[in-house]
């Protein structure tokens, strides 16, 4: 139980620190796009790029694993993204629900907790579920939003304007970057190697306040936006973390430690990277906030049964 506290208190502190200076005037309006932005322009990109760029490829031949955790996250996402859609959501909108669903804060989260429960050896099933959720499954939710956004026209001209935004999002290219890096075996430099670290290291921290300024924000709860919030908990801290013990112990099985890493990786809850995609692309952003601070919040509860469970 304390080691779940000491990594969630932090989250809850720094989301605190950016409600109260919102709420007190010492930002501006615009001062929570503005963050997300740097964000998502800057600092996420760095840290994606060092977390890929400095693997091994030696470290992350786990192909059990990344077959159980792959296949669910993304099965997971896809479920989720096919039932909004089947109620008439926007496929956008509907890319968002299903990172709501399936978007572990793996990074953030993951390391020190799996760290602190099952030793040095999760580092590198962390770091596999890192890059799956973090690069992967972001970059499929990029593919959606964009379809989103270029909605009309014909086909070939959709899929043309799709391919143009990708290759000039920098959530996208950072990665494809990184795995270049890292195919290729050069290294990097440590002056480089210190600036993508420092870079990267404002990520979590500013993504976290952002969060905290926009829930400060005064805005209209919407009917039905409850409903939808304890929903999207619920599939988030029950549902895929069932769905991945499902996967782990029948379908593909995988020894105890592994399976146990696997569904408490899953069992996290919702990390800050939907928040800035929805934040940048005016979906959802209302939702995918108290999604996170509401799962993030019962984790504290879910996370400490499921490792007396597993114990």
């Amino acid at each position: 139980m304390l080691s779940i506290l000491s990594v969630v208190l932090p989250i809850f502190a720094l989301t605190f620190a950016g409600w109260l200076t919102r709420r007190l005037g010492i930002f501006g309006p615009q001062s929570t796009t503005e963050l997300n932005r740097f964000v998502v322009y800057l600092a996420l990109p760095a840290l994606l790029f060092d977390i890929v760029a400095g693997a091994r490829p030696e470290d992350l031949w786990q192909p059990g694993f990344v077959a159980v955790f792959s296949l669910t996250t993304f099965c997971f996402f896809a479920l989720t993204v096919a039932v909004s859609r089947m109620k008439g959501t926007a496929i956008g909108n509907a890319a968002i629900h299903g990172l709501n669903a399936a978007y572990s804060n793996v990074a953030f989260l993951g390391f020190p907790l799996l760290l602190a429960t099952l030793g040095p050896a999760s580092r590198t099933l962390t770091l596999i579920a890192t890059i799956n959720t973090v690069c992967a499954l972001f970059a499929t939710s990029i593919v959606l939003l964009e379809f989103g956004n270029q909605s009309g026209g014909r086909p070939s001209l959709v899929v043309l304007r799709v391919l143009q935004a990708l290759f000039r999002n920098p959530l996208v290219l950072a990665p494809s970057l990184g795995a270049l890096v890292m195919g290729s075996g050069i290294g990097i430099a440590a002056p480089l190697d210190t600036f993508l670290k420092l870079l990267g290291s404002a990520a979590s921290p500013c993504a976290l306040v952002c969060l905290g300024m926009f829930l400060a924000e005064p805005r209209k709860v919407e009917p039905g936006d409850t409903g939808r919030t304890t929903l999207l908990v619920a599939l988030k801290l029950f549902a895929y973390p069932a769905l991945m013990l499902v996967m782990a112990r029948w379908v593909i099985p995988l020894e105890k430690p592994l399976r146990d890493a696997a569904v408490l990786l899953a069992a996290l809850p919702t990390g800050t990277g939907p928040f800035m995609l929805a934040e940048l692309h005016r979906r959802e952003g209302a939702l995918t906030a108290r999604v996170i601070l509401v799962s993030t919040v019962l984790s504290v509860a879910t996370v400490t049964l499921l490792l007396a469970a597993l114990r």
